[in-house]
């Protein structure tokens, strides 16, 4: 089993923690207008809807002068459809952003209705410019179909998301070691369902379970398929320069059948598709489940919760076994750049303000407002780090809820640091992370997505919907046993080729070509 050891993040926090208390800056070169400014907002997200009483927002206000007045359409939690009903109103506020910023945006910059950021960031935005300057491939991904940029886009830190986890306290009970290949992952889950690992004289364990329904489809990737090529599930992925989908692919269709196998034998979750995002917090706590894919911080915080409720409970992350090719991928990573951000709108009558405002996030002291909340209440700030108060890391409510409540980790323009995470980041966590680093195992060509042009956006919006539902509706059909993989192979290509998923590739590939230079 692995042996545990103080790591050097664990090590880093630590010095963090213990460090001493610094001055506080002037902040005068943060203040961006003489006289006080208001503009008018549209922020969205299904989990909030932007507030004039955040603190986060008050104390930006205090600094730059310039405050936000909240005009969201928020009765409804569609961040589009409140998006939709904002464009249909025809009266733009000053700023919008949010949920699905990307695409709304660029798909109606073209048209007016926001301004190119590209020239404004460069002679008005020195923090923007010097991350686009960094980072151009990133930002590339931001740009609309017309060549302008139209956002100011939302960036996210560290490398690691999800990983596979098992219990390893189960591995112990039954001589097992962790699996090191997809063969050996069978027979340990196999061993989960027979062998009773939690004692209780019943065949109840789920070997293999996902708190997110399409988590299961990651199986394909040890029989050499894909799901994904970015943080968003069921998306195509970059081979080489060419876009691709893993659900035509052969390995894919292999890893089906093992699946379908899976599932029939009661390795996999029997309520997979249907348990919901409970499923994790249910089946842990009573002792039930096995092996998973899913975040590294959350997850392993159930070491610490289920401690004195299930006995030698230890979920630990484990390397990604071996494909049938003898491959190790984990196909999830933090994608660098979110479709989340804000733009400037037609009616703006300030866009030099609004984008130095913008810029304010980008400072020193804004991406830390952003990203910790306020210096006294959420932080301290030592040693020129953030650290979080033990009040706020003792909670029991998630950080990022208490966060969320303030302003803080929304989905404005702004840069994530990942630092606020480490803090609230457990031992077992830091250790799996540590472990991954130590492999050669994420995903390397993560696709940031494409801007379309006109004609590409119409064989996109005619041809896409539809063909991602059959795949949708047919992938869980072959999993549930009542359609098999085989037999159904071939007229599942021919189908998704009469529905235009061909011209949807070759619109993806004029796309992507455009923006990357292919």
């Amino acid at each position: 089993m692995m042996k545990r050891k103080l790591t050097p993040l664990v090590t880093l926090v630590s010095a963090l923690c213990t460090a001493t208390p610094a001055l506080a800056a002037d902040m005068d070169h943060l203040r961006v207008v003489d006289k006080p400014l208001n503009l008018t907002v549209h922020l969205h997200d299904k989990k909030f809807v932007y507030s004039d009483d955040w603190p986060v927002e008050k104390e930006a206000a205090r600094l730059t002068g310039i405050s936000l007045t909240n005009v969201t359409i928020g009765n409804t939690p569609d961040s589009n459809e409140a998006f939709n009903l904002m464009i249909a109103g025809g009266d733009l506020p000053d700023i919008v952003g949010g949920k699905e910023a990307k695409d709304n945006i660029n798909r109606y910059g073209p048209e007016g209705a926001f301004i190119p950021l590209q020239d404004l960031i460069k002679e008005h935005a020195p923090n923007i410019y010097a991350q686009m300057q960094a980072r151009p491939e990133v930002f590339a991904s931001a740009y609309a179909g017309d060549g302008n940029l139209y956002y100011v886009p939302y960036l996210t830190d560290g490398k690691y998301g999800r990983a596979y986890w098992m219990r390893t306290d189960w591995l112990e009970k039954l001589d097992l070691k962790v699996p090191d290949n997809i063969d050996e992952l069978y027979e340990v889950l196999t061993a989960f369902r027979n062998n009773d690992p939690n004692g209780n004289g019943k065949k109840d364990e789920v070997p293999a379970f996902f708190r997110n329904w399409e988590e299961v489809f990651r199986i394909v990737t040890f029989f050499d398929g894909r799901t994904s090529g970015s943080d968003t599930y069921h998306d195509f992925h970059v081979d080489e320069g060419k876009i691709k989908h893993g659900y035509i692919g052969e390995g894919y269709k292999t890893g089906l059948t093992h699946m379908a196998k899976w599932y029939k034998e009661g390795l996999i979750d029997p309520e997979v598709f249907t348990r919901g995002s409970r499923a994790r917090e249910f089946l842990l706590s009573n002792d039930l489940g096995g092996f998973t894919h899913d975040w590294f911080a959350s997850t392993a915080g159930y070491n610490d919760s289920l401690k004195d409720k299930v006995e030698g409970f230890k979920f630990e992350a484990i390397i990604p076994p071996e494909s049938i090719s003898g491959r190790r991928l984990e196909e999830h990573r933090r994608i660098p750049i979110k479709p989340e951000g804000w733009g400037i709108s037609y009616s703006n009558k300030n866009p030099i303000e609004s984008i130095k405002y913008m810029d304010f996030w980008w400072t020193e002291e804004g991406r830390r407002l952003a990203n910790f909340g306020i210096e006294g209440e959420q932080y301290d700030l030592i040693d020129g780090k953030a650290i979080f108060k033990p009040e706020v890391l003792n909670s029991d409510r998630p950080i990022n809820s208490q966060l969320n409540d303030i302003g803080a980790q929304v989905r404005r323009g702004f840069w994530q640091d990942y630092n606020y995470e480490i803090q609230w980041t457990n031992q077992y966590a830091l250790e799996g992370i540590e472990l991954y680093d130590q492999g050669d195992y994420l995903l390397k060509d993560t696709f940031l997505g494409v801007a379309f042009n006109e004609a590409e956006q119409k064989v996109y919006d005619k041809y896409w919907p539809g063909a991602r539902t059959f795949m949708l509706e047919k992938q869980q059909a072959w999993v549930l046993g009542s359609s098999d993989v085989e037999a159904d192979w071939d007229n599942y290509l021919k189908t998704l080729d009469r529905m235009g998923l061909g011209k949807v590739m070759e619109a993806m590939q004029s796309a992507y070509d455009r923006q990357y230079g292919g």
